[in-house]
């Protein structure tokens, strides 16, 4: 009967520890989904801000090349 109750006693250590196994790979997989997540959230942003500031700097590129021109004209114009 011992012999039973070792058996016993040792499948539900196994079962157990299997048990905490799965549960952290689990967790592990969790927390690198939510990781990776935030990080494309991050990049998404980055690029957002990134083709803000591009389309900033054309229209200042723009307006600079507006202004020179209208001056040149202006220029030639009054001489």
């Amino acid at each position: 009967m011992r012999e039973y109750d070792a058996c016993g006693a040792v499948l539900i250590v196994v079962v157990v520890v299997a048990v905490v196994v799965v549960v952290v790979v689990v967790v592990v997989v969790v927390v690198v989904v939510v990781v990776l997540v935030v990080v494309e959230i991050i990049v998404v942003i980055v690029v957002v801000v990134l083709e803000v500031a591009a389309a900033v700097v054309v229209v200042v590129v723009v307006v600079v090349v507006v202004v020179v021109v209208v001056v040149v004209v202006v220029v030639v114009v009054v001489n």
